[in-house]
């Protein structure tokens, strides 16, 4: 870690208020996924939230809906949530949450089959999805729509989270169904599973941002150097793996030893431009998500919420001023 971050980070120690109570921190994964959102598992392992002079307290809950309401009703600080969600919320005119960072903004999935499954030969057949109305399912049906596959040319199954997709489909319950590079690769036995639509072409066609931590205004006012705390740990951790190939696999052999080492080094050449090094949250590409989102179902009749009305900058760009901007990765822009 460079001179100058560790003495960011060390101010921030001194200035953060003694506060019994640990900051929690909700998120969507029952373990460390294998996708670069296992930064906010590596950031406690490594020690990067204790050297940032905060103790974090992990929440983990299945999928967004229960993040954004656990994160409403008190029982967090912040949550790692879909942005389509907190689009919802504040197109209904909630005000209270405000996207501050995104630690994996462009979550890295694919669209695998059964074995001998083709796209032409998709339609009639099922495909699985997290639940109805979910992330996984709103973006791979705006990515099929591209190849002429449409959603009432399939017959959903709500099958939950990602690994129990995976495991229908190996087991051909299930005809396709859109995984992470990482859930796909850690299968056992995946090579008989044909890639429908890669990663880079999915990407292509929802190029949007995924996931963001949200944080409620009350937290900003009554927290907010905890808040900026944590930032600057998600920050610097993700610095520290996009700068050294192999500190990703290391960090995740220890926090998920059922995973291949092979498969692990394989991930992170994947992944090595994916690193939220300046925060993840950037104008342009916020906006053009809204715009994109906009275009698909759920929001009929909604009007669609300016920027400010869901995210707020200033906490990262406090957090930039003090450790500076890298210009290897995401470009800063607003």
């Amino acid at each position: 870690m460079k001179l100058k971050a560790l003495m960011m980070v060390a101010v921030s120690v001194f200035a953060l208020p003694a506060l019994a109570e640990p900051f929690r921190l909700i998120i969507t994964d029952m373990e460390a996924p294998l996708v670069p959102n296992s930064i906010v598992d590596i950031a406690l392992s490594e020690g990067y939230f204790a050297r940032a002079g905060v103790e974090v307290e992990l929440i983990r809950v299945q999928q967004t809906p229960m993040a954004l309401a656990a994160l409403q009703s008190g029982q967090g600080e912040m949550a790692n949530v879909a942005t389509e969600g907190l689009l919802q919320l504040a197109a209904r005119g909630n005000d209270r949450l405000r996207a501050v960072m995104s630690p994996d903004k462009a979550l890295p999935y694919l669209i695998a089959g059964k074995p001998d499954m083709t796209l032409a030969a998709l339609k009639g057949e099922a495909f699985g999805i997290g639940r109805v109305g979910s992330l996984d399912q709103m973006l791979s049906m705006k990515v099929l729509g591209r190849y002429s596959v449409a959603q009432e040319d399939l017959q959903l199954v709500a099958l939950g989270q990602p690994d129990i997709r995976a495991r229908a489909l190996l087991a051909g319950r299930i005809a396709a169904t859109t995984l992470s590079v990482g859930t796909y690769l850690a299968l056992p036995g995946h090579e008989a599973l044909p890639v429908l639509v890669s990663a880079e072409d999915y990407h292509a066609a929802a190029p949007v941002v995924s996931k963001v931590n949200a944080v409620t205004r009350e937290t900003l006012d009554a927290r907010g150097p905890e808040v900026e705390a944590v930032i600057t740990a998600l920050t610097l951790a993700a610095r520290d793996m996009s700068a050294d190939p192999g500190a990703w696999p290391r960090a995740m052999a220890k926090l998920r030893p059922d995973a291949d080492p092979g498969v692990l080094k394989e991930l992170s050449l994947v992944y090595r431009t994916s690193w939220a090094v300046n925060g993840g949250l950037q104008g342009p590409e916020l906006r053009q998500t809204s715009d994109w989102l906009w275009e698909g179902e759920g929001f009929e009749g909604l009007t669609q919420p300016s920027l400010e009305a869901w995210a707020d900058f200033a906490p990262l760009d406090r957090v930039l001023e003090r450790i500076g901007i890298d210009e290897t990765g995401d470009r800063h822009a607003r």
